[in-house]
């Protein structure tokens, strides 16, 4: 078996293009079209495809480190790709399980086209479990859907949309319906992102006005609410540590550019550099320590879930921990990166003050700090009783 080389999908070279492109479209508020091209070019968008079907064959704990990578040279885009690579390994979750039902997500992947992930609605916070968006059954097997989605990434650019509905008239609703839509009139995509950070993912409000999906991209109708079901689990377990892997990756960045500026900074007081100075080393030996953490429990996850390891009940605190620790952990390393970079780093040029609004996305991801600790104190302490 030959060994896991990142560069090989993630060539220096191609990073470096992504990175000095990551101000202007930060700065710009522009979509980094470019970097998906290339992206594309290098076979990026079916890594986690199989090779018999025409993709590279990585396993998730392999596409978390390119994840991590990507993030370290442009977080806007490794995340605008985190919603497509979350389709992909979802259908690798269900084929590793026996099930094709996304055979056609893993073929037009290899092929280069992109998938969107059209789940986040404003103000639901049952997120998989339940949706304000309206299925109708259109008496052939297929559903009609009309609502909004929100931090609908890759909304100039994706192919194929994933999203969830609620059937609420069929003789056996409610039913949460899961499918993919095709671009059409009925699909609006508002211009709407001006955001703090991660500017480059174009994350845009979503319109469904009764957006049509055929009988066979419809996936899933299952009760609403927690089930057991292996698209649910799927999307939730991928979703969380790519997420994870993204947010690590800033984390990382921002730790090497502390560590480029400690030895590069001289101090007029001790005619040395600022690597030498006491509270430098104890600041970057404290961003360090919370770093060094996240890859491995990143890799550990991620190979339960590709091993198939029955974690049962516990996966879902342990997934949303992993998102949770990554965040909070970049979030102190980006901010002690600033300290330790000192003034210059104020500038929105610098690239730690990007990283820095770039960071704060993280808390508005699912799960969010409440919705993660709401579920460890259940893993633990069990259901709140009366």
């Amino acid at each position: 078996m030959t060994s896991f080389d990142p560069a090989r999908y993630l060539p220096d070279d191609l990073l470096a293009r992504i990175r000095e492109r990551a101000a202007v479209h930060d700065r710009e508020n522009t979509f980094p079209h470019d970097d998906l091209d290339e992206l594309r070019a290098a076979g990026y968008l079916g890594i986690l495809v199989p090779t018999d079907l025409g993709g590279a064959g990585l396993n998730l704990a392999e596409v978390s480190v390119l994840q991590q990578r990507l993030a370290g040279a442009a977080p806007a885009t490794a995340l605008a790709v985190n919603m497509h690579l979350v389709w992909t390994g979802v259908a690798k979750v269900l084929r590793d399980r026996g099930i094709d039902d996304l055979e056609f997500v893993q073929r037009g992947a290899a092929a280069g086209e992109v998938f969107a992930f059209g789940i986040s609605e404003a103000g639901n916070d049952l997120v998989l479990f339940g949706s304000d968006t309206d299925a109708c059954p259109d008496g052939r097997g297929g559903y009609a859907f009309t609502g909004t989605k929100i931090f609908t990434s890759l909304s100039p650019a994706w192919d194929h949309l994933g999203v969830h509905g609620l059937d609420t008239t069929s003789p056996d609703a409610p039913k949460m319906v899961f499918a993919f839509l095709e671009r059409d009139d009925a699909v609006v995509s508002r211009d709407d992102w001006d955001t703090l950070g991660m500017r480059g993912t174009q994350s845009r409000t979503t319109e469904l006005h009764g957006a049509h999906a055929g009988a066979d991209r419809i996936v899933r109708r299952i009760d609403p609410g927690p089930q057991p079901d292996p698209l649910v689990f799927g999307i939730f377990a991928v979703f969380e540590i790519l997420l994870a892997s993204v947010y690590t990756g800033i984390a990382r960045r921002a730790l090497d550019l502390a560590v480029e500026a400690a030895t590069s900074r001289r101090s007029k007081k001790t005619g040395t550099t600022y690597a030498n100075d006491p509270d430098i080393r104890w600041r970057v030996a404290d961003m360090a320590l919370a770093y060094e953490a996240l890859p491995p429990q990143l890799a550990a996850l991620a190979r339960d879930v590709d091993d198939l390891v029955d974690h049962g009940a516990r996966w879902f605190s342990l997934l949303a921990g992993i998102k949770h620790r990554a965040v909070t952990s970049a979030k102190a390393v980006v901010d002690d990166a600033l300290l330790v970079a000192g003034g210059s780093a104020y500038f929105s040029r610098h690239e730690l003050s990007r990283l820095y609004r770039d960071v704060i996305a993280g808390m508005f991801h699912p799960s969010d700090p409440e919705s993660a600790h709401a579920t460890a104190a259940s893993a633990w302490l069990g259901p709140v009783t009366a």
